[in-house]
């Protein structure tokens, strides 16, 4: 459904991605996508296309230049070597910027996993952005500066998620509160990655799983929540 896609990071240098658009509306509304630890690998290009289904013109940025993978531990070693402050400030606020100039007047951000940690992230960092919602996914909450987070965020997390625990969303929505950020958190019954539709069967590990009621629930808050703030 959608393209690979060249496009400029703030500091001029080119960035690859896979960019999906509704038929016949090149100034709808935009949403850059952060991919899990796996990479651009094909479910979130599923995600792009879906969004692109929805009326939007949906980004992913290609945060690990052109590698994915299906094996935990490499997963955990690609993500380890990526600069998540690059990443954010440069990569996520390219792809925004992309997006305003190619002809969507708002653009949000979303992600997942390590996704969703950069989502929050870019919400500091990229003053373009309207909306930010990110999936089961934080930074260490030390580099969150909730002050210069002004766009509305809606997130989704995971009560039984081993690996962003609930506990530390509580700690990461009381700074939210504290700054007035206009926030909007959800808690659903699931283990991490509960929206992944892989996260089952051979490629199931042990602490995620993909769960289709609670992922159909988050998805149309998602859209209702974009209808909203970006259009």
């Amino acid at each position: 459904m959608g393209n690979s896609v060249a496009f400029k990071r703030v500091d001029g240098t080119t960035l690859n991605g896979y960019l999906a658009e509704p038929a016949g509306n090149p100034n709808a509304p935009g949403v850059v996508v952060i991919q899990e630890w796996w990479g651009l690998n094909d479910q979130i290009r599923g995600v792009a296309d879906r969004l692109a289904l929805a009326g939007c013109r949906a980004l992913v940025p290609d945060l690990y230049r052109g590698k994915s993978t299906i094996e935990a531990e490499e997963a955990s070693h690609l993500m380890g070597a990526l600069d998540f402050a690059d990443a954010a400030s440069q990569d996520v606020r390219g792809a925004v910027q992309h997006l305003k100039a190619s002809g969507s007047s708002k653009v949000a951000v979303t992600g997942y996993c390590m996704g969703g940690a950069l989502t929050i992230l870019a919400s500091t960092m990229v003053p373009e952005l309207d909306a930010a919602v990110p999936w089961y996914g934080f930074p260490p909450l030390d580099y969150v500066d909730a002050s210069k987070i002004k766009a509305p965020m809606m997130a989704h997390w995971a009560t039984q998620d081993a690996v962003f625990p609930i506990a530390t969303v509580d700690d990461l929505e009381k700074k939210l509160a504290a700054a007035g950020v206009a926030y909007e958190g959800h808690r659903y019954l699931a283990y991490h990655a509960f929206a992944n539709e892989t996260a089952q069967g051979p490629r199931r590990i042990e602490v995620t799983q993909y769960d289709a009621a609670w992922a159909q629930i988050a998805w149309d808050r998602t859209l209702r929540f974009f209808g909203r703030t970006i259009g």
